[in-house]
């Protein structure tokens, strides 16, 4: 990336009557795909729990839209013993996944419950990935500017590589999506992910940083 590029402010495209209509339709698709999924989603916490001890949910604060904190909720895929902000599984015969949890992992669908911080409004169904609230220290002026929007179920990172891209190469995809977001962005993003997860394709992170080894997310 051009490094003069790194601290010129970053200018959201969308316009407030999409912004607006954008936030009211993914909290009616959250909830109406709450409201079709809960008997499976009821099955699988049983099934979580059953397959190891402790929670169904995952609970950790990560940044939402404009830095604020909020609880991002996932189907733990871990044992409860392990350090929660360890260093992310690059494959899926980490001993700390456990055997339901690889499934769910490989398949995304660990980020079901997310569709509750969809319907409180604390994200969206598109946007950038929430990361943790002490990586923003880190970010420069461009990066930053990923906090414009309401973090999301997935993103462009996400059909761009995922696992197999640098922290770095994330979030210059997070800021290009601030950057484009549209009707027709959401679509083409939301569509390309419903394909990527069907070929479970660059789920687990080879390399966290250009920089340096770090935990992901």
């Amino acid at each position: 990336m051009d490094s003069n590029r790194l601290d010129t402010p970053v200018v959201l495209r969308a316009t407030p009557a999409y912004l607006l209509v954008k936030h009211a339709f993914d909290r009616v698709a959250a909830f109406l795909a709450l409201l079709v999924l809960s008997p499976y989603l009821l099955c699988l916490a049983w099934l979580i729990r059953r397959d190891s001890p402790g929670p169904a949910l995952f609970r950790q604060e990560r940044a939402g839209r404009n830095g604020r904190p909020f609880a991002l909720l996932k189907f733990r895929t871990m044992r409860t013993d392990v350090d929660p902000f360890g260093d992310s599984p690059q494959n899926g015969e980490d001993p700390r996944i456990t055997r339901w949890g690889r499934w769910l992992r490989e398949t995304s669908q660990d980020e079901l419950p997310q569709l509750l911080n969809v319907l409180r409004g604390e994200m969206s169904l598109v946007g950038p990935r929430p990361l943790y609230l002490q990586q923003m220290a880190e970010w420069d002026a461009r990066q930053r500017g990923r906090l414009l929007v309401r973090p999301g179920l997935t993103g462009l990172a996400q059909i761009h590589g995922r696992g197999s891209l640098t922290i770095e190469e994330k979030l210059e995809w997070d800021v290009r999506y601030v950057e484009t977001v549209s009707a027709a962005t959401d679509l083409g993003i939301l569509w390309r992910t419903i394909v990527g997860v069907f070929r479970k394709a660059d789920i687990y992170e080879v390399r966290y940083s250009e920089k340096r080894d770090r935990r992901s997310e």
